[in-house]
């Protein structure tokens, strides 16, 4: 890397701190860049290149984050261990992996199966509605809600006018496309690529009225012998859905890089059930290391897939939204799901699965019976609401308020680090509140509780009683607040804690 290459374009509508970042990425994939390899101090590279030193460490920021490099103090930066692990890279077909058996599987502990979540059930019986109203609670950090009080009412209503008073549309009132409309899918199309990296025809997309319908038409797609390897935590709404429909579930427990393979591996699981770019609810990044594990352990078998959820990618606050998973797949082992419910409203229940080609297949020959449950006029007005511009500048409105939101919060609990310790906080609409004084997740929830605030505990997001290590992390969501409301719980709960 002494002598960069790189050519950059000052006229580009890309950042010129992006166009380092993939030149550097491109390298280390292509193994250009080798494992071990030093790359230049941002002092070097910064003045080869004629940039600000701020240009590099944002640079250098993004592939720490995505797991690209690895930084050691006094010592530089340097490139990860990810040579081993080209073949995920590659279009070859998937093999069996000779080495699994069924002496390779986890002991039954490791099994939630229809008679055995007595465990788990009691963790949720009290948070079973997500979107649940506390009316016991005067304060509440639920970490589901979002901001709709910046919503653009007034663009989204003229949107709609516009369809209903063109008589032109008259046809969006008839059945349309089983995937939903094509201009529709083409749009998501253009806009995952754009914004996700992720590589897909608008043919490969089905729209579907939110995640939990498409998660049910999902499993029929994959098949009834199916089973699923769950992140331990996990979300809680995807675990109750597999779960009642009777499929066998393996709760894999997380390490700082997110699902351990090492113990995937260990189980029969044909499906691995992840969130990559931001788990819910602990916030970890999956770095490009374990992604590439996990996406040789599902090329190993070809009845094996990956369900990447990225269900709030648009809010990263440090750097660019993490690639997808599917992105760097070449295998067609990515299943992607996305929603709009998180970056729009709740209540625009319009969900989106792009599948591989070979379970496109399927569905298209098992599955054209099925109708899109997504009214047709809502899909134009969506449609719209992307192409015009409208949605874009919308997540930019609402990055930049979910940021200083957080950043409201990163200050108010500064003064209390030697108590506290914060995560999760570079992504999404919540962080976490890790205890260090001695006090329980129980303690904190508790006194809150009593001074009207609700506190929801991650140990409640566990699957197996055995994984949960986290018994002083709380969860504080800031979405749904106003700043007003925030500094208001915010000073309440301080008091309250300290």
């Amino acid at each position: 890397m002494s002598t960069v290459t790189l050519n950059i374009d000052v006229h580009s509508d890309e950042h010129i701190y992006m166009q380092i970042y993939k030149y550097i990425r491109s390298e280390i994939e292509s193994g250009a860049l080798p494992f071990n390899s030093r790359l230049p101090s941002t002092r070097h590279l910064a003045a080869h290149l004629q940039v600000s030193r701020n240009t590099i460490d944002m640079a250098y920021g993004q592939l720490l984050d995505e797991g690209y490099i690895e930084s050691y103090p006094k010592k530089g930066f340097f490139v990860s261990d990810i040579e081993s692990l080209v073949p995920a890279f590659s279009n070859k077909t998937a093999i069996p992996n000779p080495k699994m058996s069924k002496t390779d599987h986890f002991a039954d502990r490791h099994t939630i199966s229809s008679n055995n979540h007595s465990n788990f059930k009691s963790h949720i019986d009290d948070h079973s509605k997500d979107s649940a109203v506390y009316t016991d609670y005067q304060y509440d950090f639920s970490p589901y809600g979002i901001d709709l009080e910046n919503f653009p009412f007034g663009t989204w209503r003229k949107i709609a006018r516009d369809i209903y008073y063109d008589d032109r549309n008259f046809a969006l009132f008839q059945s349309g496309h089983r995937q939903g409309d094509e201009d529709f899918r083409t749009a998501i199309a253009n806009y995952l690529h754009q914004s996700r990296g992720v590589r897909c025809s608008a043919d490969q997309i089905i729209v579907g009225a939110g995640t939990e319908y498409l998660l049910i038409l999902l499993t029929q797609i994959l098949g009834s012998d199916s089973i699923f390897a769950m992140e331990d935590p996990s979300y809680r709404r995807s675990y109750e859905i597999l779960h009642k429909m009777g499929y066998p579930i393996r709760p894999i427990p997380l390490d700082k890089n997110g699902m351990s393979i090492t113990k995937l591996r260990k189980t029969d699981a044909t499906v691995a059930y992840v969130t990559p770019s931001n788990h819910f609810p602990l916030g970890i990044v999956m770095p490009i290391k374990r992604r590439l594990e996990l996406l040789n352990w599902a090329f190993e078998d070809h009845k094996r897939y990956i369900i990447e959820d990225d269900y709030d990618s648009e809010f990263r606050y440090k750097g660019k939204p993490i690639p997808s998973l599917q992105s760097i797949n070449r295998n067609e082992k990515v299943i992607y799901l996305g929603t709009f419910s998180k970056a729009i409203a709740p209540a625009i229940r319009i969900s989106y699965l792009v599948l591989p080609k070979p379970l496109l297949e399927i569905y298209k020959t098992n599955m054209s019976f099925y109708a899109s449950t997504v009214a047709r006029t809502e899909q134009r007005q969506l449609t719209n609401f992307i192409t015009q511009g409208c949605f874009e500048r919308h997540l930019n409105r609402m990055r930049n308020i979910y940021k200083a939101k957080r950043d409201y919060l990163l200050q108010a609990f500064a003064p209390y680090q030697h108590r506290v310790k914060i995560s999760g906080e570079n992504s999404g609409l919540h962080l976490l509140l890790t205890f260090i004084d001695g006090r329980t997740a129980n303690d904190i929830t508790a006194a809150a509780k009593n001074a009207g605030i609700h506190l929801m505990d991650v140990s409640s997001y566990y699957i197996a009683p055995e994984h949960m290590n986290m018994k002083n992390t709380v969860i504080l969501g800031y979405g749904a607040l106003s700043m007003e409301q925030l500094k208001t719980q915010t000073e309440c709960l301080l008091r309250i804690l300290f």
